[in-house]
């Protein structure tokens, strides 16, 4: 959005009065600051080395590479405004209005530093001490190279303010030095580039959503910074989004709780930000109405899913600070009456931001910020910075104070539910459910468990399984909505617990996942309204208190037939009304011969040996896996459809309707 549409945001600000970037702004880059670490020949050989993979995730990553470059010139303070295209032909064009990267002769290549940066891995401005860049995110340096080497063709444009130079990329090769092809009076970077089909066989076809939504985020992440968006794949119906936050990470805690339809508990969103030595740290929270927490971290515009140094300190130092103001008020007691920490983080929605000048990244996937110096700069940030907010602020403190208080009771409850249910289950002769029709099988990578809908189905898929591997579940009733209740709620509930206790895993935070029964855990529900509620319902349930069994893929949706078409003993199987009529075509040979077709209203109608055919036959049936790409997106779906608010729902179901008519996922 344009400056004069910016709507007035209504937030605490505690802020220092030292810079945000404490760069030196001398301009001393130039070809100078650009060192040369390795060769680039690697990438095309083992591309996913260098970029994840050369599926959807890869592809997309190009983009981000080149767009967090021109990001590191706002970071620098010599950007404010980055273009984005998607053009004809899934070409990519991101243009910057920040310095251009130097075109003079490299001191050690001899060739121009702007080629040395888009052919020569680890060449950039972003290493040693030579004052390019003070704050980098990205690959470090081998983003350009690579996005080179993996493009089928990549143009280079750089405006100097006096100058403008072009130099065109083949597979990474080039046959022309970069040359002068006319004046200009602005600076700035432009990059063209079309993803190699060669690389990226499974699809170079870019996401417009996925991109907006990485892009929105770099705008929440660098307040002020301008970036125009636009697909102009179909010249009839060319889309632009201009995102423009002048509000910064506020107005992403905003963004959020409006995309989720969920009300705010207080007017403002509180925000804090420090500087110490070259380290900036920025957070903004907001607690809401809801039971589930978000905590999105960032390290130099990085997202850190796994967390880190960074996160651990603002949850720690939050507790904190809660239990000091609940003894200080005489709210607490004593310690035994302590909050947890996630009691304090009931209905939060925080993002917790960094920049620092060399992050250091952990874990298998690189997702967890380790710099140790961090974490006591963010404790001691928070410390002094939301205890005085909530000094100031006693309605909002108090607000907050009674949420968590509420959290804890219904923590202590829930233990109080577990530990009766435990203790029922050991008084029990059979601590399976006894509805439950368990397979032979014991090894759980060769057992599956098929949740169904109703006694009838049930009844069945009993009949019509492999007793070996297969077991089944009827659920019959009315399930509970966990959007809508807290965990206490779900112990001891007669249709969620038989769930439970089969799979043998427990819920929350006694969660084990090595007690799985069941390598598959497969819904079966008919394939009408009524079955894709009880589907959403159970992957809901899953999702807020098993989430493991969704992250690491044990979760499938069974795809029961929505039409028998029947000539004589011939008989098909349709699941859409495209292959009804194909079948009816094929089967009436061009019309001439009746053809008897059934419409399936639910799985009581199939008899036993129909289910096992078309719906449980492993070598015949179709079942959709249950995936988690993205843990926020899936937390955002989930509480658009199964919360209270129905304006965000029916915008969302109008919206994705040819996506999701069955409400599968």
């Amino acid at each position: 959005m344009d400056n004069d549409n910016i709507k007035e945001i209504k937030e605490v600000e505690i802020e220092d009065t030292e810079s945000i970037s404490q760069i030196d702004k001398s301009n001393n880059y130039d070809e100078n600051q650009i060192e040369v670490l390795e060769g680039l020949e690697p990438v095309r050989v083992r591309p996913g080395m260098y970029i994840g993979s050369t599926g959807p995730k890869g592809l997309h990553h190009l983009v981000y590479e080149i767009v967090d470059n021109a990001i590191d010139e706002a970071l620098a303070g010599y950007c404010t405004e980055i273009i984005v295209d998607i053009l004809p032909g899934d070409v990519i064009r991101v243009v910057d209005n920040g310095r251009g990267i130097p075109t003079g002769i490299h001191p050690k290549e001899g060739i121009s530093a702007a080629t040395v940066v888009y052919t020569v891995l680890h060449a950039g401005g972003k290493f040693g001490g030579g004052g390019g860049y003070k704050v980098a995110g990205g690959l470090h340096g081998v983003g350009a190279s690579v996005v080179n080497a993996l493009s089928e063709y990549l143009e280079l444009t750089v405006y100097d303010g006096s100058h403008v130079h072009f130099q065109r990329f083949d597979r990474g090769q080039y046959s022309e030095a970069m040359k002068v092809i006319g004046d200009t009076d602005k600076t700035g970077t432009e990059v063209k580039f079309k993803p190699d089909p060669l690389i990226f066989q499974e699809t170079t076809t870019f996401d417009y959503e996925v991109l907006l939504k990485r892009l929105r985020e770099q705008a929440f992440l660098n307040a002020g910074i301008k970036i125009i968006f636009s697909d102009l794949r179909n010249a009839e119906k060319p889309v632009t989004e201009t995102l423009h936050y002048e509000g910064g990470i506020r107005q992403f805690v905003e963004h959020i709780h409006k995309t989720r339809g969920v009300e705010p508990l207080s007017e403002d969103v509180i925000y804090i930000n420090g500087v110490e030595d070259d380290m900036f740290a920025e957070i903004a929270l907001q607690y809401n109405d809801t039971y589930n927490e978000i905590i999105l971290s960032f390290a130099n515009n990085i997202h850190t899913p796994d967390g880190g140094s960074h996160e651990m300190a603002f949850k720690s130092a939050l507790t904190k600070i809660l239990n000091e103001y609940g003894k200080a008020h005489n709210l607490i007691k004593d310690n035994d009456d302590a909050l947890m920490g996630e009691d304090c983080r009931e209905g939060l929605t925080a993002i917790v931001s960094v920049k620092l000048t060399n992050c250091e990244f952990e874990g298998q996937t690189k997702g967890r910020l380790g710099n140790p110096e961090v974490r006591p700069f963010v404790d001691k940030m928070l410390k002094e910075k939301l205890r005085n907010y909530l000094e100031e602020n006693p309605a909002v403190a108090k607000a907050i104070f009674d949420k968590s208080l509420q959290a804890q009771k219904a923590r202590e409850a829930a233990k109080r539910a577990r530990e009766l249910t435990r203790r029922k289950s050991v008084l029990e002769s059979a601590s399976l459910p006894g509805k439950l029709a368990d397979c032979s099988e014991r090894d759980m990578t060769m057992t599956e468990i098929y949740i169904v809908e109703g006694d009838s189905a049930g009844g069945s898929a009993k009949e019509g399984r492999d007793r070996r591997y297969q077991a089944i579940l009827p659920l019959w009733g009315k399930m509970l909505n966990v959007e809508k209740a807290r965990i206490d709620k779900v112990y001891g509930n007669d249709k969620l617990m038989p769930v439970v206790t089969a799979l043998g895993t427990s819920i929350g935070e006694d969660f084990d996942i090595s007690k799985l029964r069941y390598g598959k855990v497969i819904i079966m529900a008919d394939a009408d309204v009524d079955g894709s509620h009880i589907r959403t319902l159970l992957l809901t349930f899953f999702f807020r208190f098993m989430r493991p069994l969704i992250e690491q893929e044990h979760v499938y949706l069974a795809q029961p037939p929505l039409f028998k078409v029947e000539r004589a003993k011939k008989v098909r199987y349709a699941f859409t009304d495209e292959e009804r009529d194909k079948y009816i075509a094929e089967l009436s040979e061009g019309g001439k011969l009746k053809v008897a077709v059934q419409r399936y209203k639910g799985l009581g109608e199939m008899d036993p040996e129909q289910l096992w055919e078309t719906t449980m036959d492993p070598e015949r049936r179709t079942m959709i896996k249950v995936t988690m790409e993205d843990a926020v997106k899936a937390d955002e779906i989930f509480t658009i459809l199964m919360g209270d608010k129905v304006g965000p729902r029916k915008e969302f179901i109008e919206k994705n309707a040819e996506y999701v008519r069955n409400l599968d996922v």
